[in-house]
């Protein structure tokens, strides 16, 4: 399809919120001029990458062509944002392009700043470090668990909003029941190191989850952020939050959730709000400055766990209130904050916490979720990637 140098709605991202908010808008047959900037080939299923971390899929199954999920008659434009200009309603590619637009649509997803902690980078995939958070990385989370003898291993959680809050301590439950499994725990020490002050932000599933890691044994280290490793001596450095006092760790493996922000091309932008995120309403996703950028999912300002199910819920918000604004009318869906985080807590276990704006448990079944589950860990693992695939990513609300 022939790119032009103007669009209705210009879309900056082909990820999750990207895809999702593209294909419900070409269902809706009432724009027909749509682009999507967006540089990767590849779209990835990122909530499975626990399970592939603990070996229980391998990670192709969570690769697919972009290309596949671009709606037809939508423009792809394989290239990268260097810079907006909203005053003059369009932004500048790394190309040199000067694209126009009457709406736009940010949905640019988060950055992994691995730099942040000196010693990580040149650390992953040796010597027992590891992570699951890129297609790069999560072999090598399943490698160091399958692999440990026994010793000291440390799971972390850094203190900048990450995608799902509660992913860092899923792999530290998995990682603790397979050590069990292999006849290693006994001679384990495990320990969840986070900088926050509780387990997770919304107290119903706190409570559990302290319990949880309590029957496994898990040490839980509140107000311990790691500043940095030195992996020629296996060892962690942690700041406590608290007294600022520096806390060193010997590890025989640890998993590292990186610090995570907007994007660099986001934070330097007029878009952007004083930490970086596309600044928009909480309720319509609107720009609050500009009233023709919407942004949705991760580099958005809004204050929920950034997550798929959140997108799952906001695109639909989104291309309401854009449709209402292009045709004149009030912007008059709102968004509650809904998100969910399917915590898993061994193979075959899970405690699946959905929760608003207001941290208060907003539930989709008839019992307590906020109880270990089997029939929760078969949704995780195999229903939601089918409705990823089959459904968020087609338009299907």
């Amino acid at each position: 399809m022939v790119q032009k140098d103007h669009y209705q709605v210009l879309i900056v991202g082909g990820g999750t919120g990207g895809i999702t908010v593209a294909a419900q808008l070409h269902k809706s047959q009432k724009i027909p001029d749509i682009a999507v900037i967006e540089p990767s080939e590849k779209l990835y299923y990122q909530p499975i990458w626990t399970l592939v971390g603990a070996g229980v899929f391998p990670k192709e199954v969570s690769e697919r062509e972009t290309k596949e999920f671009v709606p037809a008659d939508v423009v792809w434009i394989k290239d990268k944002v260097a810079q907006f200009d909203p005053e003059k309603n369009n932004l500048t590619t790394e190309a040199g392009k000067v694209i126009g637009y009457d709406y736009l649509i940010v949905a640019a997803g988060i950055q992994l700043d691995w730099d942040k902690i000196p010693g990580l980078k040149e650390s992953i995939g040796k010597n027992g470090v590891c992570s699951n958070y890129s297609y790069q990385t999560v072999g090598s989370t399943w490698e160091s668990i399958r692999n440990f003898q026994g010793g000291n291993a440390i799971f972390t959680q850094p203190d900048t909003p990450i995608k799902c809050g509660g992913a860092p301590q899923k792999i530290c439950y998995l990682a603790e029941h397979y050590f069990r499994k292999s006849g290693v725990r006994e001679k384990s020490t495990i320990t969840f190191a986070l900088p926050q002050g509780v387990i997770f932000g919304v107290k119903k599933y706190a409570d559990a989850l302290v319990e949880v890691a309590k029957k496994k044994g898990i040490g839980v280290k509140y107000q311990h952020n790691l500043t940095e490793l030195r992996s020629d001596k296996k060892e962690a450095i942690f700041r406590k939050v608290d007294t600022g006092e520096d806390v060193v760790m010997k590890y025989d493996m640890i998993h590292v959730t990186p610090p995570m922000s907007a994007p660099d091309f986001l934070k330097k932008s007029p878009i952007a709000s004083e930490n970086g995120w596309v600044d928009v309403n909480k309720d319509t996703l609107q720009h609050n400055r500009y009233e023709n950028i919407f942004a949705v999912g991760d580099c958005s300002s809004l204050p929920t766990s950034k997550t798929a199910a959140a997108i799952r819920k906001q695109a639909p918000v989104l291309v309401h209130n854009l449709l209402s604004k292009i045709n004149g009318a009030p912007l008059d869906d709102s968004y509650d904050g809904y998100t969910a985080c399917p915590i898993v807590t061994g193979y075959g276990s899970l405690i699946l916490a959905e929760f608003d704006y207001d941290k208060n448990p907003k539930e989709t079944f008839p019992f307590d979720q906020a109880q270990e589950r089997y029939s929760m860990y078969v949704m995780k693992a195999y229903m939601l990637p089918r409705m990823y695939w089959h459904g968020m990513l087609r338009g299907r609300v």
